[in-house]
């Protein structure tokens, strides 16, 4: 019978007694809460003996905790060098998520061939997620030439290892039709694929084909069944356009209000067009009392984050 109590008992014994994977289990406990009180301090504390046990699955998870500030302050100068040593130590991860940070300049200086360096190295070794970002380096041409064909490779690769954002990425280039044929239903079925994993931006993706009746019967309130997904998962393109279908009464009984608080969400999400969009609706007073200052400051910020209706509006306003 399933018994966390019992196993960690175990584990603490095997820790105790030098094993390097009793401290990593240890670690793991601790900061999912299985059998003891949820405490990222105390997985923190796991993981270090883990990894300087040898253990490179202690090194990856605590180099998460110093990416994510989990138990710990944020420091990609540490999660660099943890990530490195659980790489160096055969963790796939550890070598995928080094890659995301020289492709993000994040405790290091933005260097896309080491990114690709490390997301081949993530790839051949089995990790499905740096399949996923070699496809998404090739699909932007960063470190790399340009190659819709080789994204879509890395993807398929992604996808069939069962790294969700590989579906996601792959139904979009079938949406988009970028170095592949465009296909809707393809497109239709990568999306949904990634949207039941979890993944938000499939869920956003799957919504724009319903909405749009591309490779299904339009269907509006099916879009707006998969952008509630989207949002609710974080994605601010979700929330974006379930405001649009509010504020249109597409699938909906119109309701400025309602229309307000998803472009609020989609803006504070950092969504430019959800941003612009609650400058007009103060500017016009559509759901909330008009206010040229609001709309201003909306404004601003859609322009800020390169909307350029944003900035003419913005420009308008401040004659």
């Amino acid at each position: 019978k399933q018994d966390y109590f019992k196993a960690k008992e175990f584990y603490e014994k095997a820790c105790n007694g030098g094993c390097a994977g009793g401290c990593y289990n240890l670690g793991v406990f601790y900061m999912n809460g299985q059998g003891v009180k949820q405490d990222y301090f105390k997985a923190k504390e796991f993981y270090e003996k883990a990894c300087n046990g040898g253990c490179a699955g202690g090194c990856y998870n605590l180099g998460v905790f110093y990416m994510n500030g989990q138990g710990v302050k944020q420091d990609y100068f540490k999660a660099v060098e943890l990530y490195k040593k659980a790489c160096d130590g055969g963790s796939s991860e550890g070598c995928s998520n080094l890659g995301v940070l020289y492709m993000n300049g994040q405790g290091v200086k933005q260097d896309y061939l080491k990114a690709k360096e490390f997301y081949e190295k993530a790839c051949n070794g089995g990790y499905s997620g740096g399949c996923s970002n070699l496809g998404v380096l090739y699909m932007n041409g960063q470190g790399v030439k340009q190659d819709y064909l080789k994204a879509k490779e890395f993807y398929e690769k992604a996808c069939n290892g069962g790294y969700s954002g590989g579906c996601s990425n792959l139904g979009l280039l079938y949406m988009n039709g970028q170095g592949i044929k465009q296909d809707y239903f393809k497109a239709k079925e990568f999306s949904e694929k990634a949207c039941n994993a979890g993944i938000s931006e499939g869920c956003h993706n799957s919504g724009v084909l319903y909405e749009k009746g591309q490779g299904v019967k339009q269907d509006y309130f099916k879009a707006k069944e998969f952008y509630e997904k989207a949002c609710n998962g974080g994605y601010s393109g979700g929330c974006y356009n379930l405001g649009a279908l509010y504020n249109s009464g597409q699938g909906v009984k119109q309701d400025y209000f309602k229309a307000k608080e998803f472009y609020e969400k989609a803006c504070n999400g950092g969504c430019a067009g959800g941003c612009y969009n609650l400058g007009v609706f103060y500017m016009n007073g559509q759901g909330v009392k008009q206010d040229y200052f609001k709309a201003k400051e909306f404004f601003g910020k859609a322009c800020t984050a390169g909307e350029d209706l944003g900035c003419e509006a913005y420009a308008k306003l401040n004659k």
